[in-house]
């Protein structure tokens, strides 16, 4: 009787103790307070596994029966791993993150993936969606791309790049926004607010700002290259996109591949823990990019995975994504002294608070939910705007006389492999879209146009032509009023590793475009791409072009809303487009030599090419649309201005036109003599405007001192007074000037 009282006693005793919830576990504390009280419980070990992130590959249920998935899961197990990524779906992270709650302290996983744009709805890349410079449009993107890829089990996404880039040849163009700072920077904003709302619920997710830093400045624009950039084009150029997209909050940011100043962005102490950290005040953590820690080896700036790690941790980045150096060889480092617990508990604690924010604690199954799965993805909402959104990136470069929009009973010959083919429809990063379920443009065409559509070839995938594809080509447009021939590269060959020394329009597409010519009918260029290409040679060739990009599920539907007039094309571009790849790199925001080109082009000794202009063939900032704006009587509030003043700016915008148009309306300013030498032209606002036909309106823009400032080498803003222009107009190169003096 005595015994049983005692099993009786003990029972409960369990159970009451086991239902006592420990301090990191109770939601009422402060995050702060229970990530303290975690870290306590934690062993060295344990710490070194949060920092670990492994590549999940391709679970099936898990796919425990591969020999490689089952020690990932016994590591999991033993919580010597704090995330993984590249596992996807609602069953999948809900199967192995049941291993993680078999681990001593039952830490969840963080699940991670490149949503880039989209993940089962596909958006428009983001540097044609840039092209539309509608910045809400850009944060509802990113926002049903959050909530589908939240909805399907995932907690992260490696998205927005932020990194500034002014070469077409470096295939990662197409996940930026551009060639310029002040535009990439209100965009990558919009983007991580977009991703992460309040990081509240289950249908939003961490944003990861990439590649910090400077990667868009690799020579030759080679994939995984060196940079070699001085602080003044760091600090003016390269880091206030990424300064934006940290101020507005994101919770993660990635170590870039490339070095800056000689050391490896992953072990750069002035990137990482001065700038960052220090100058930024960034609370979040940061991630390597794919083994970038291992590969400071390579850079020969570390011996081995050891000294790798150890020179990360000093330099103050965090998770090691793939390298698998960190949980190695952590508490071996933290035992020979050569690092502290307290720079271990800092990484770890900052992993650690977003799993509690993002309510990973409470329930570890969160995202997890089947129900929503199914319901959030791919609806007919998202394809809604994502067709809008797509609308919207289309750049019209050219429309001689006025040949688009098309009659809605013209008969059409479409011509084009790309036209057809939904394998050359997506670039590298469409996280679980299908080509199969998006809209082709030959597709798009025949159903807006009942009918009225016929289509040929014209060149083969690898864009060669032969005698018997123009033939058919030259077939074909016999009977047809207009001619659209979709031409440019696959949308295989944008994105990582996805460089190019010759960004052009392939012979062989040239060739048909030649053929096609002697047919004196209206010929109009559909360009698809993921980034700018040299057009001069077809631009010879055809009477109008539309630049479409890569614009995901909605491409054929998007095209024939514009080419209809159903919608006007609006974007406006955001890289110049080169007239030769040998001026590669041009853009718009470039500074004046001690001999600058003269407008007349006659005399010597000026910078120049003697063969090809200065000038990109399209600048930043331009685009058409299908209604004529004019713009007149610029003016400036006062002549002069202090610093604490601000100086209003307005232009007088006209629609010339008798359909409704809307307009981007741009404004730049020169610094003309300062400490640091300042750029020809700056972006510093824009505004987009709405106008009925013959509509006449003032256009008002505010510009402060904060406006009229730029970086030192130190990274600290300055004013200085003297004589500046403003600029206004539809692009960077067709403006009007006022003059004022900053006192």
């Amino acid at each position: 009787m005595k015994f049983s009282l005692v099993l009786l006693f003990t029972s409960l005793f369990c159970t009451a103790h086991s239902q006592t919830k420990l301090p990191y576990q109770n939601e009422k504390l402060s995050i702060d307070l229970r990530v303290k009280d975690l870290l306590g419980r934690m062993t060295v070990e344990e710490k070194a596994g949060q920092l670990n992130q492994l590549n999940g590959g391709a679970f099936t249920g898990p796919a425990l029966k591969d020999e490689a998935q089952k020690s990932k899961m016994k590591l999991v197990q033993e919580g010597k791993v704090g995330s993984l990524l590249n596992v996807i779906g609602t069953k999948e992270t809900r199967a192995i993150q049941e291993y993680a709650m078999k681990s001593r302290l039952k830490i969840p996983l963080l699940f991670g993936l490149d949503v880039i744009h989209g993940y089962k709805t596909i958006f428009p890349i983001p540097l044609a969606e840039a092209c539309s410079w509608n910045l809400d449009q850009i944060e509802t993107n990113s926002s049903v791309a959050a909530k589908e890829a939240a909805s399907a089990g995932i907690h992260w996404t490696f998205a927005p790049m932020c990194d500034i880039s002014n070469d077409p040849r470096w295939g990662r163009v197409m996940e930026g926004a551009g060639e310029d700072p002040y535009l990439a920077s209100v965009i990558s904003a919009k983007r991580v607010k977009g991703f992460q709302g309040n990081l509240k619920g289950n249908e939003n997710v961490m944003a990861c700002v990439k590649h910090f830093a400077a990667y868009g400045a690799v020579e030759g624009g080679r994939e995984y290259n060196t940079v070699d950039v001085s602080r003044f084009m760091l600090w003016n150029k390269y880091l206030p996109s990424y300064k934006a997209a940290v101020e507005a909050g994101a919770a993660t940011v990635m170590n870039a591949f490339n070095v800056v100043e000689g050391v490896p962005a992953s072990g750069n102490k002035y990137l990482v823990n001065d700038v960052l950290k220090k100058k930024w005040g960034f609370k979040g953590f940061l991630v390597s990019d794919w083994s970038s820690f291992n590969e400071m080896i390579n850079h020969g700036y570390a011996k081995d995975s050891k000294d790798a790690a150890l020179k990360a941790m000093q330099a103050g980045s965090m998770m090691d994504m793939e390298s698998s150096a960190s949980y190695k060889y952590l508490p071996e480092l933290i035992k020979e002294g050569k690092l502290t617990l307290a720079q271990l508990d800092e990484a770890v604690g900052k992993i650690l608070y977003y799993k509690f924010k993002l309510g990973l604690f409470e329930d570890p199954f969160y995202f997890c939910n089947a129900r929503k799965e199914i319901q959030n993805l791919f609806t007919d909402e998202h394809r809604n705007i994502a067709r809008q959104a797509a609308v919207q990136s289309i750049v019209m470069l050219k429309n001689n006389e006025s040949i688009l929009p098309v009659k809605n009973d013209a008969k059409i010959a479409l011509i084009g492999h790309y036209a057809e083919s939904k394998e050359d429809m997506f670039d590298f990063w469409v996280a679980q879209g299908k080509t199969d379920e998006a809209v082709s443009i030959l597709e798009g065409f025949e159903q807006r146009f009942n009918g009225n559509v016929t289509y040929a070839k014209g060149y083969m995938p690898d864009n060669t032509t032969t005698e018997t594809l123009i033939n058919e080509a030259i077939q074909n447009c016999y009977n047809a009023d207009i001619i659209f021939v979709n031409i440019g590269i696959s949308g295989k060959m944008a994105g990582e590793d996805r460089a190019l020394a010759q960004p052009e329009i392939s012979q062989g597409q040239i060739e048909l475009l030649k053929t096609l010519r002697k047919l004196g009918k209206p010929i109009v260029a559909l360009v698809s791409s993921g980034r700018p290409l040299v057009l001069t040679e077809a631009d010879k060739y055809v009477d109008a072009i539309l630049q479409i990009w890569i614009l995901g599920t909605e491409a054929g539907n998007a095209v024939a809303d514009v080419v209809s007039g159903d919608q006007s094309p609006t974007g406006k571009t955001v890289m110049s487009f080169p007239y030769a790849v040998g001026q590669i790199p041009v853009y718009y925001n470039h500074f004046n030599t001690n001999r600058p080109a003269p407008s007349d082009p006659g005399g010597d000794w000026y910078s120049r090419y003697r063969d090809i202009p200065n000038d990109p063939l399209y600048p930043f900032g331009y685009g058409l649309t299908y209604t004529q704006f004019g713009y007149s009587d610029l003016r400036l509030s006062k002549s002069t201005m202090t610093k604490s003043d601000t100086l209003t700016v307005k232009v007088t915008l006209s629609n010339q036109s008798e359909r409704p148009g809307e307009e981007i309306v741009q404004l730049y300013i020169r610094d003309h003599v300062a400490s640091l030498i300042r750029p020809v032209k700056e972006l510093k606002a824009f505004q987009r405007v709405k106008m009925a036909p013959a509509d006449v309106q003032d256009v008002t823009f505010k510009i402060s001192a904060k406006d009229l400032s730029f970086y030192d080498v130190n990274g600290n803003l300055v004013l200085e007074p003297g004589k500046f222009s403003i600029f206004v107009g539809g692009n960077s190169r067709d403006v009007t000037e006022a003059v004022f003096e900053l006192k």
